[in-house]
């Protein structure tokens, strides 16, 4: 497989044999974080494939200096492309929750540095994130997985920054009592 340095040259000279390539390096982890904000499989796949298309469009916006640090430059930039293009598919349709599963062999395209058991957890705090109300949701996701600043989010999702972290603050609340939960039904079935 071609280095991503060369991948990269060739997709900015919109060659698309490099960009199919690029596009299924990529496209679990892309879809793994457009997941987190919405959770219909077809309509993540919708926006995961606008994403690709904005970052094609700016990849001569995307500069790093360190090739060694190439890719996880990358990761981060494309993560902030699909967050963007998440949010603004929920602000289109007013933060309506969206209903649906993530293929489970999309959870087998992981990371191969992470365990398998780290793998199951993050796949499982996902599953509990999904269940909460979409305000909190987006908010939890934004600041606490995507690393936004209140004010971002605010100005992203078109809320104040106290509503932003009453959110932040009721979605923690809830998944707290629902892991304080499981521990204790886990302390039952171990008795």
């Amino acid at each position: 497989m071609e280095n991503l340095q060369d991948i990269i040259a060739s997709c900015l000279d919109n060659n698309h044999k490099n960009q199919k390539i690029f596009y299924e390096r990529y496209f679990g982890y892309c879809l793994k974080i457009v997941f987190r904000y919405i959770y219909r499989y077809d309509r993540a796949i919708d926006i995961v494939n606008d994403g690709f298309v904005k970052v094609f469009r700016n990849f001569t916006r995307f500069h790093y200096e360190n090739p060694e640090n190439l890719e996880r430059i990358l990761l981060g930039w494309m993560r902030t492309i699909m967050v963007n293009t998440a949010i603004d598919a929920l602000r289109k349709d007013s933060l309506l929750p969206e209903i649906g599963a993530l293929d489970d062999n999309v959870w087998q395209q992981e990371d191969r540095s992470h365990g398998a058991d780290q793998n199951l957890l993050y796949k499982e705090l996902i599953q509990e994130v999904k269940k909460l109300p979409p305000s909190y949701r987006a908010v939890f996701n934004m600041y606490v997985i995507d690393g936004f600043t209140h004010q971002e989010i605010a100005n992203k999702l078109g809320i104040s920054v106290g509503a932003s972290k009453s959110n932040l603050s009721k979605a923690r609340a809830l998944l707290q009592k629902k892991i304080n939960d499981s521990s204790k039904q886990l302390d039952i079935c171990n008795i």
